[in-house]
């Protein structure tokens, strides 16, 4: 590297009266580490490894005048490829040199390799390794200078797939916990249908704290549940968890909703890393057509009646579960059944800088028709309040009481 640097230094100049004098300030060695340093700026502008190669290619083509491309090495001889060309691929050297050098790399035993006018730069940062830049010109071979270049590029890049791959790592250990953790629910008294959707926010996020969670309970009763947990990603779904295997201890025990808030509050409360949630509990008995619904912090469920009209349902709002201050209230409705009870978290119809009640105002003038049945309710939310742009996670939950089966049918419906 310092032989590099010693290339871009200018020899002293002897002005008129026989002085030394300093280049002038935006020129020399300063100039151009600034115009380097906003080259490299240019590779690693995404967390995506593809996207990087061609970067540090195209990079390594306009500093060197050269044809860049890249040889992986996981690629075995009779496999290995070209990949993120940039430049005349004709001048590209032998396959099998490339290939071979980037074998060396991830052995450990890679070095800089050349033949002919082709050189051989291993991307590597630390103890991994990820192939070889390999870069070749039509009129001789790099000078020092250009080599010290292309390792401070090939350096660059890989500490950047580094980061792309452990991103993608995590990525899909996220994936998998979020999909483990929301694939089935629980299960609610068959004279319940229920549908529910959960939409991450971004291209990228796979997981949050947003949750629904159904709990069958005794005399064809169902406890209906959305949470949301402070935060995104990984500690977030892991707090989520927590919330709802806690939940699901507690309804064991048939308590009223406003009680099971109570516990899961204490529960959180003594636990200073568990995260702050809100959450949504309702009680649906479809025997006495009624639901009983407590809340922490969440925002109140709609209804939607037989007509098609959405309306909020006023539910006394107590503090998030982890506060530990409790104070949480039932409020009793009637349900019929043509109604469908929606339950959703907040990025649902929340919008920056908007007002909270006109989001749920927003809500509340949907309109569906007569025979929606509960799947396609949640396909008309998400579509009119345009939920796949969303700002934050959404969970939803739809429920309606099912059509009660003749004493005939009622031991194959009910069976479990």
């Amino acid at each position: 590297m310092a032989r590099w640097l010693q290339s871009f230094r200018r020899p002293p100049t002897v002005g008129t009266v026989g002085r030394t004098n300093t280049p002038a300030p935006g020129t020399g060695v300063p100039s151009r580490l600034t115009a380097l340093r906003s080259t490299v700026a240019g590779i690693g502008t995404t967390l995506d490894e593809e996207t990087t190669c061609v970067e540090l290619t195209r990079v390594a083509a306009e500093q060197t005048r050269c044809t860049a491309a890249i040889v992986r090495p996981e690629a075995e001889d009779g496999e290995a490829e070209f990949v993120a060309v940039s430049g005349d691929r004709t001048l590209l050297p032998d396959l099998r040199w490339a290939a071979a050098a980037a074998a060396a790399c991830r052995a450990g035993r890679g070095g800089h390799a050349r033949r002919g006018s082709a050189l051989c730069v291993p991307l590597v940062t630390g103890d991994e390794r990820y192939g070889v830049l390999v870069c070749v010109r039509g009129d001789g071979a790099f000078a020092p200078a250009d080599v010290a270049v292309l390792a401070l590029l090939a350096e660059r890049a890989a500490s950047h797939i580094r980061h792309a791959r452990e991103h993608d790592r995590m990525s899909r250990i996220v994936g998998d916990l979020q999909r483990a953790l929301l694939a089935e629910p629980g299960r609610p008294h068959p004279n319940l249908d229920v549908a529910i959707r959960y939409l991450p926010v971004g291209q990228r996020a796979l997981v949050g704290g947003d949750w629904c969670e159904t709990v069958r309970l005794h005399f064809g009763r169902t406890l209906l549940v959305v949470g949301d947990v402070m935060g995104h990603g990984l500690e977030a779904a892991v707090d989520m968890t927590a919330y709802r295997s806690a939940l699901r201890y507690i309804a064991s025990a048939d308590l009223p909703p406003h009680r099971v808030l109570r516990q899961l509050d204490d529960i959180a409360s003594n636990e200073p890393e568990r995260r702050p949630a809100t959450c949504l509990i309702a009680r649906v008995d479809p025997v006495r057509g009624q639901i009983t619904l407590a809340s922490a912090g969440h925002l109140p469920p709609a209804v939607i009646d037989g007509n098609g009209d959405t309306s909020l349902l006023p539910v006394p709002v107590g503090p998030p579960l982890g506060t530990g201050l409790g104070g949480y209230e039932p409020a009793t409705f009637r349900i019929g059944g043509d109604e469908t009870l929606l339950l959703f978290t907040d990025g649902l119809v929340e919008h920056r800088g908007e007002d909270i009640d006109q989001s749920l105002n927003r809500l509340a003038r949907l309109r569906f028709t007569a025979s929606e049945g509960v799947e396609s309710v949640l396909d008309t939310v998400l579509a009119k309040l345009d939920a796949r742009h969303a700002e934050d996670d959404v969970a939803v939950l739809a429920s309606r009481l099912r059509h009660r089966p003749q004493p005939e049918e009622e031991g194959v419906a009910f069976a479990t």
